[in-house]
């Protein structure tokens, strides 16, 4: 039992180690890009990965000056979509109400980032194909290189898969020190924290 602490944080080592760096600075670039045009961000994520969407909503529009909104933040449209439309039509039925268009993009938190053949996380297959319709870009923070997200984004950051029982948690976790990355970085951060 005493040894999960120390197996957990060689993997966090290991990650930070082995991730792509350049795929990070490319989607600050992105980002900075998209702050440019005026568009607008949407943090799109399932379980863990929801929570890590309100807590980047608040970090990129107060710390980046970027329009970050995320469905997940309006529990009753969320559980009313869900409840009349369906689980699997609930994010894009709620970018079609925010007129997504060609100038903003989606960003995805998530574990396997949706999976079409075996039916999970339809809702961000969905909503990254309403994206490719409107020419709006699709960004990720993602712990498998074999989902819809990584193989349908524009530019999305893969957790590397350093150990196969903590895909999940692990990709949960370094999704925050992504995001963090981000707001703290040059090119994006516009107003300083407070500490």
């Amino acid at each position: 039992m005493g040894d999960h602490p120390r197996q957990f944080f060689a993997a966090v080592g290991r990650i930070a180690s082995e991730i792509d760096i350049a795929a990070i600075e490319r989607l600050a670039g992105e980002l900075a890009a998209l702050r440019e045009r005026g568009g607008r961000l949407f943090l799109l994520g399932v379980g863990g990965s929801a929570g890590n969407c309100s807590h980047a909503v608040n970090d990129f529009r107060k710390l980046c000056g970027i329009e970050a909104y995320s469905p997940i933040d309006n529990v009753s449209e969320l559980t009313a979509r869900t409840n009349d439309e369906g689980w699997d039509t609930v994010f894009a039925g709620w970018l079609e109400v925010s007129r997504l268009a060609d100038k903003d993009a989606l960003l995805i938190f998530s574990v396997g980032g949706g999976d079409a053949e075996r039916g999970v996380s339809v809702n961000l297959i969905r909503a990254i194909d309403l994206a490719r319709k409107r020419g709006a870009k699709v960004f990720g923070v993602v712990g498998r290189a074999s989902g819809y997200t990584a193989t349908h984004g524009d530019e999305v950051v893969v957790i590397p898969p350093v150990d196969p029982d903590k895909v999940t948690p692990l990709s949960e976790g370094m999704q925050a020190v992504v995001w963090h990355c981000l707001v703290s970085h040059p090119a994006l951060q516009m107003c300083a924290t407070k500490w």
